[in-house]
Formats: structure tokens, C-alpha cells, sequence
């Protein structure tokens, strides 16, 4: 999950390589202030950070346009999935680790950090081993007792970014099989260290179709996702079925679950490719909201002149992606509503 996904990375780069509607507003769409037990905490990249990367564009307009109305830390218009989770849960978003000194701790914590991945990525952040640390550190200074642990869910959401910076060093993709098992091997030893902190529910997501980043399907003219790059996270993936499907043997218990982020994203995409073959004025779904006007390129970022160095759609609530890796508020509440019945399996429907 990768602009920050690597963060703030120009992530066009790669394309070297040779090859809010209104249901936004809906059950999901303010958080439920209702009392809950659970606690989420959170781990990953900038799909799931919710303010943690404090001198990064997430904290410059046109960042949070959409919700909260102001930037607040979160890569995109508006709502995140970390968001969407927490809804779902009955509960509020988490507070960032880096905001720890806040009073408001009862919803848990979101340790994720935008552009980091399990691996050092060219963004200087917290990878996951180091977040995991910082959670190991509260329960120790027993900010979060054993039964908070005991009793949260956890979200882990990474590994697009340690793509990204492999691809940034090899674009003729050699070497990726085995890149692949030691991202996946790395990823698997962090999911234990979360298992054994005493956690009993951890939602893994798998990878997302990184061939459809806006970054990479610029070359078609947004009309393609490359399948050469998708086939990256489909292997990833295959991978880390298997190595969950280990680790809950292992366990005894059903501990790890998967939240399919690939085929809700494809699936998301299709349906908004096939509405617009019916409606032509909707929005391309692979086309981003926020749009470079040259190389260098973050969404939010200014020249010294203070002159904007990107151009913004006229409606952020019909597009899919945001930027040139992450998805609108629209596009988040429209997998979600892909991934809500796997949660609803994970979790139970007391929730």
C-alpha cells in the first residue's frame, strides 16, 4: 500500500520501466460515538496513515478537502481505509503515534507511517519493525494493559512501498521472484512479533494492484492497468495466503485474516470503467484527481513562488484515485463496501 506510497516519493518515475458520492455519507460516513471495547491499532503506509508524517504534503491543501475539510494528515481528499475500519468497528479513528500525548488514547493507536514498508524505503519513517516497537514500548510503559492488547483488532497494511523502491532500482524486474519471498519472509516475522504482543484478531491486507497506480497506467493514457506489474502483487499475495494460512496452524486459532485489497480494487475499477462506457462524462477511474503540471510531483506541493505545482479535478467525489497512487474518499468507501462482508466474517456481526 504507495505515494508516501512512497510517501512522497515522485512515483511517475517508474514509468521507466519499458512496458464523494453521495453514498460516501452514508453508515460510514460519520464515525459512530457509541462506547466500545475494542481498540484498532494500525500498522503500514500511507494508506492506512492518518497523520503520522507530520512535514509531509498529507498536512497541505488540497489534502482533506473532502473530510475533514482542511488538511489533517491523511494522503487524499478525505476518509482513508483505516477510517472506514473504525467506523465499522463502532468506534473512532485512532490517534497517531505522533500526536501520543493527546488524551484520547481509549480508540487505540495508528502507528503507520506514509512511504514506509517492511523494509528502509526511500522515505526516512518508521518501518513496520519499528512501529511494532513503539506499540512494545506503550504496553511496557502500560499505556495499553494485556487486556487492551488481548482485546483489539489489529491492521496491518504495507509492503507496496518495498516494491516501489525495487522497482526504482530495477526496471527490467530481475531478481523480483526472490524480492518477493524476503519482502513476504520479513513481512511474516513482523505478523508473529504482533501475534505474541498478545493480539488475537490481526487483519493483514494483501497488496493492491500496483500495475493501476495512476503513476503506471499514464502510459496507456490511463486506459490500461500494466498486468506485468499486477502480476507483482499477485504473486505477493499467493505468498502471504499461504504463509497466514501457516502462521494460524501454527497458532491453533484463526488468529490472521486477509482483507483482499487486489480483487476489490479490480473489481471497483471494472464497474467504474463499465458505468462510464454508459455515462462518458464520469470520471476514468485509473485517470487521478490531483494531476502533476511537470516531473517533480507531490499533490499539495507549491513552488517557491507559492505557485501550485498541480492541477485538482472538478469533482474529487467522482473519481477513483486521488493522486498518482492514492485512492479518493469515493474510492475508498467504494472498496470497503467490497471488503465489508469478509469483516463481517472476521469480526462477527455483533460489530
Amino acid at each position: 500500500m504507495v505515494h508516501s506510497k512512497l510517501a512522497l516519493l515522485p512515483l511517475f518515475v517508474i514509468l521507466t520501466i519499458s512496458v464523494e458520492v453521495e453514498g460516501a455519507k452514508s453508515s460510514y460516513g460519520v464515525y459512530n460515538s457509541g462506547k466500545n471495547s475494542v481498540k484498532l491499532f494500525v500498522f503500514g503506509d500511507s494508506y492506512v496513515d492518518t497523520g503520522n508524517y507530520l512535514n509531509s504534503t498529507s498536512y497541505k491543501p488540497p489534502n482533506g478537502i473532502t473530510f475533514p475539510g482542511y488538511p489533517a494528515g491523511r494522503f487524499g481528499n478525505g476518509r482513508i481505509l483505516t477510517d472506514y475500519l473504525a467506523s465499522f468497528l463502532k468506534t473512532e479513528t485512532p490517534i497517531p503515534y505522533a500526536l501520543k500525548n493527546s488524551s484520547n488514547l481509549q480508540n487505540g493507536m495508528n502507528f503507520a507511517f506514509g512511504g514506509t514498508g517492511v523494509f528502509q524505503t526511500k522515505v526516512d519513517g518508521p518501518n513496520l519493525t519499528v512501529q511494532i516497537d513503539s506499540l512494545e514500548q506503550l504496553i511496557k510503559q502500560n499505556v495499553y494493559s494485556k487486556s487492551d492488547v488481548e482485546s483489539s483488532i489489529v491492521l496491518v497494511n504495507t509492503c507496496g512501498n518495498d516494491y516501489v523502491t525495487f522497482l526504482l532500482k530495477d526496471k527490467n524486474l530481475v531478481g523480483i521472484a526472490k524480492y518477493i519471498k524476503s519482502v513476504v519472509d520479513e513481512f511474516s516475522v513482523n505478523l508473529r512479533r504482533i501475534h505474541n504482543l498478545g493480539v488475537k484478531k490481526i487483519i493483514v491486507s494483501l497488496l493492491e494492484p500496483i500495475g493501476c497506480y495512476p503513476a503506471i497506467s499514464v502510459a496507456s493514457s490511463y486506459h490500461d492497468c500494466v498486468d506485468r506489474l499486477n502480476e507483482i502483487s499477485r504473486d505477493h499475495n499467493k505468498i502471504v495466503l499461504q504463509n497466514v494460512e501457516d502462521l494460524n496452524k501454527k497458532s491453533g486459532k484463526p488468529v490472521f485474516t486477509t482483507l483482499d485489497l487486489y480483487n476489490s480494487f479490480i473489481s471497483t475499477i471494472k464497474d467504474m470503467q463499465k458505468s462510464r462506457q454508459e455515462n462518458s462524462t464520469l470520471m476514468n477511474p485509473l485517470e487521478p484527481c490531483c494531476v502533476p503540471v511537470k516531473g517533480e510531483y507531490e499533490c499539495g506541493k507549491v513552488d517557491e513562488n507559492g505557485k501550485k505545482e498541480y492541477t485538482l479535478c472538478k469533482k474529487p467525489e467522482h473519481s477513483f484515485f486521488w493522486d498518482i497512487v492514492h485512492p479518493t474518499q469515493n474510492g475508498w468507501y467504494s472498496i470497503f463496501k467490497k471488503l465489508e462482508p469478509s469483516l463481517y466474517q472476521i469480526i462477527g456481526k455483533n460489530f
